[in-house]
């Protein structure tokens, strides 16, 4: 029984944490790529302000995708 609960301690300990990921910084990326960051950091951008929406809605984690997607493609016309 001590095994067991030795181990799954280990297990416990040795999990890394998952975070979440963090926005692009163009002015960090090699000159070649910063368009392509400037554009990833736009499209985090709206992403996070769509899950914001989303959240201040209470919006059911069941139709969450949808509402993501929507709020998404709104933001895209309007551009």
């Amino acid at each position: 029984m001590r095994t067991f609960i030795f181990i799954g301690a280990v297990a416990l300990l040795a999990a890394v944490p998952a975070h979440a990921q963090t926005l692009v910084d163009p002015t960090k990326v090699a000159p070649e790529y910063r368009e392509a960051a400037e554009k990833r950091r736009a499209e985090q951008l709206r992403q996070r302000e769509c899950a914001r929406q989303a959240d201040l809605e209470k919006v059911l984690p069941r139709d969450r995708t949808a509402f993501l997607n929507h709020c998404l493609e709104t933001m895209a016309a309007q551009q």
